[in-house]
């Protein structure tokens, strides 16, 4: 079961049982792993939605064995990344924790997913249980956008993050400069026909980044190409990726899981991937927050340690704890 909506459009969707096809997947950061879900996409009415039981009684007791880390193992383990970012001359390194909720009774799945969409209705949100595995999540950031008609391409840089009052940095705007090249020099390989936008603020609920778009005409035979080059993007990993992926292996604490891999959804004009970013997995006794920021040699622990909190937030404040 699956629930969702795309950004800027109200109406709420989910799958049917019409097809055998699996028109959305979820796509695991080191992918290696994928959830599907079988069905046309369809339109669900408020009454139907109402109707519907999702529940966190269903889901399995946390057997993780995940404790949450605490700001003392946080920033002790980013002056680690750090040091392998100076060490390595590296421009960008993304570093993420977990920050663990227990000790209540029940969640309610479904107020906390509406309060969720009122929160964020200009970003793509679902929730989904699907055996013993739950989601949600909210977020804004576009891997691609693959029109079939017009064979338009759209992608977008996104990096940097700061509370909406507080101004731009050296920090920030270095941090989504290598973001923003990487992305230019992947088309540039692919099509010869690219606008690219100025950069832009981006504002998400307590927070903002800096946004740059990019829209390419390209081949359909390509595409499954691209979005392997684009994923994943330097604003959830790091320059270079495949250095960086490896590091983040070493550094992190827990496995990502799905938490920024991306969601690929067909329709029938369109192919949307997005980047599962402000997102969460419930369990029956816990839910399990996933928050990261990107790490350059200019971050401060400290402030990184406010910019997980805040992010934490795009979940935890919508949650319907009982």
């Amino acid at each position: 079961m699956i629930y969702f909506k795309f950004p800027f459009d109200e109406k709420l969707y989910s799958t049917d049982h019409n097809s055998i096809k699996e028109n959305i997947s979820f796509h695991a950061f080191d992918g290696l792993n994928e959830i599907g879900f079988a069905g046309n996409i369809a339109e669900i009415t408020a009454g139907d939605f109402e109707k519907a039981t999702i529940s966190s009684e269903d889901l399995p007791k946390d057997q993780s064995g995940f404790a949450a880390e605490t700001k003392t193992e946080y920033l002790r383990q980013l002056e680690k990344t750090i040091e392998v970012i100076k060490e390595n001359g590296l421009p960008k390194l993304v570093y993420s924790r977990r920050k663990i909720c227990t000790g209540f009774q029940q969640i309610d799945l479904k107020k906390s997913f509406e309060n969720l969409c009122l929160t964020y209705p200009n970003a793509f949100q679902y929730i989904f249980v699907q055996g013993e595995y739950s989601w949600m999540g909210a977020f804004s950031e576009v891997l691609g956008k693959f029109n079939k008609k017009t064979h338009e391409f759209e992608t977008m840089s996104l990096a940097g993050t700061l509370p909406v009052s507080e101004k731009w940095s050296e920090k920030e705007i270095e941090e989504q400069k290598p973001v923003t090249l990487y992305i230019r020099n992947i088309l540039e390989k692919y099509s010869e026909n690219i606008d690219e936008s100025e950069t832009y603020d981006h504002v998400s609920g307590n927070i903002k980044h800096l946004r740059t778009d990019f829209k390419a005409r390209i081949r359909p035979e390509d595409l499954d190409a691209i979005i392997q080059e684009l994923h994943p993007t330097p604003a959830v990993c790091g320059i270079p990726k495949d250095f960086c992926r490896e590091s983040i292996k070493e550094l992190e604490k827990y496995p990502r899981e799905l938490y920024a891999g991306y969601i690929k959804i067909k329709t029938g004009d369109t192919v949307q991937y997005f980047v599962n970013l402000r997102c969460a997995r419930f369990y029956q006794d816990s839910v399990h927050i996933f928050v990261g920021g990107g790490i350059t040699a200019q971050s401060n622990p400290e402030k990184e340690w406010t910019e997980t909190e805040l992010k934490s937030e795009a979940i935890l404040k919508n949650l319907v704890i009982l």
